[in-house]
């Protein structure tokens, strides 16, 4: 679970290099049910025996799907803010795909916060830079710049008894 930090501290953190999210596996099942949500159903995500015969020499995951696990990869190691209402996905300002991920393969993400605004009060912009591996593999799935928006609302005071 991510860290929770101070308000007053949240805005010195641009620089600050970020635990790896942990290994994910990438299944069949997986790559299956994205591919029903998105009515992407292009043989190589979907048909092992196809794919089989192509220089992938199995399913692969959609590009898409990999990019969309950022959403949690991120959360996992990027702090967040006490009094913390809502994260808000706010775009990417680059993504490149730069290689395949096999289905059974895992993946992970490496982070870097690349830059942290308060936009308005309460309202934090952070841009993650994200590396996500493929374990055993010298090339990554990707490279992006993701984009968070963090709202922070008063501190809650404690309850009393």
């Amino acid at each position: 679970m991510a860290e929770r930090i101070s308000i007053e501290e949240y805005g010195n953190l641009k620089g600050l290099e970020l635990e790896p999210s942990p290994w994910l596996e990438i299944t069949q099942d997986r790559v299956n049910q994205f591919a029903d949500a998105t009515n992407d159903h292009q043989f190589i995500h979907v048909d092992p025996v196809r794919a089989s015969q192509t220089p992938f020499g199995g399913t692969i995951a959609h590009g898409y799907l990999t990019l969309s696990l950022l959403s949690d990869m991120i959360t996992s190691s990027l702090p967040l803010p006490d009094g913390l209402v809502m994260g808000i996905n706010y775009g990417s300002d680059k993504v490149r795909y730069l290689a395949p991920v096999r289905v059974g393969q895992r993946i992970r993400a490496k982070m870097k916060i690349a830059g942290i605004d308060e936009k308005r009060p309460g309202q934090w912009l952070v841009k993650t830079a994200v590396t996500v591996e493929i374990d055993g593999e010298s090339t990554p799935a990707l490279i992006a710049e993701i984009l968070s928006m963090f709202v922070v609302g008063p501190q809650e005071q404690e309850e009393q008894e």
